[in-house]
């Protein structure tokens, strides 16, 4: 897994909660059985029209928010089932990190699994995010994991407009600072484990 450390990118905003993961990655596409690929489905039925062109309403597929790794979205999101191929999808389109006010815990869960730096913001906060992205054109954000703080600045003169905190467990915090998942840190210890297993006395 990838480690996050820091990341600069604008956001591409997606004003709506209670987002679940079928809308995330629907259904049909979870046939598949390698982790990779699931990008082109991302909000599948949002993107793109009956006839398979691309929904210019959607927000996603305006061109000022092309090539964002930041999602701006609101509460409760990544809800309904627990597939874990709604990460999959976000990561594989490109997106490393959310900014929402909640999440489904299950769903949060995953992005950490799955190299995603999901912060939590005041519902107040991330009101007011989505403000100045809607009323400036050219926006970054810079997000610092290891000092858990976002910057949001404008591109042309660099000034900063908010910075905010935000807070992470500090295992998942060193699991995703380091790049490394459940079975990542399991394998820290493989040396250990081949050890204990050739000591093992089998009947």
């Amino acid at each position: 897994m990838k480690a996050f450390k820091t990341l600069t990118s604008k956001l591409a905003p997606l004003d709506m909660p209670n987002i679940d993961t079928d809308q995330i990655i629907p259904k049909q596409f979870l046939k598949r059985v390698e982790r990779s690929g699931f990008g082109q489905f991302l909000f599948y039925d949002w993107r793109f029209n009956d006839d398979g062109t691309d929904n210019a309403d959607f927000s996603l597929n305006e061109p000022k928010n092309a090539g964002a790794k930041i999602l701006l979205t609101r509460d409760n999101f990544g809800c309904g089932s627990s597939r874990e191929h709604a990460p999959w999808a976000l990561e594989d389109y490109g997106f490393e990190c959310i900014i929402a006010p909640s999440y489904a815990d299950i769903f949060y869960n995953n992005c950490f699994q799955n190299g995603i730096l999901p912060i939590i913001l005041e519902s107040e906060k991330v009101d007011n995010i989505f403000s100045l992205v809607a009323n400036n054109a050219k926006l970054e954000a810079f997000v610092d994991l290891e000092n858990q703080s976002i910057v949001v600045k404008e591109l042309d003169n660099a000034t900063e407009l908010v910075t905010y905190k935000f807070e992470v467990d500090a295992e998942r915090k060193n699991k995703l600072l380091n790049g490394l998942d459940d079975i990542g840190i399991s394998l820290q210890e493989a040396d250990a484990i081949s050890a204990y297993e050739k000591q093992r006395i089998f009947y």
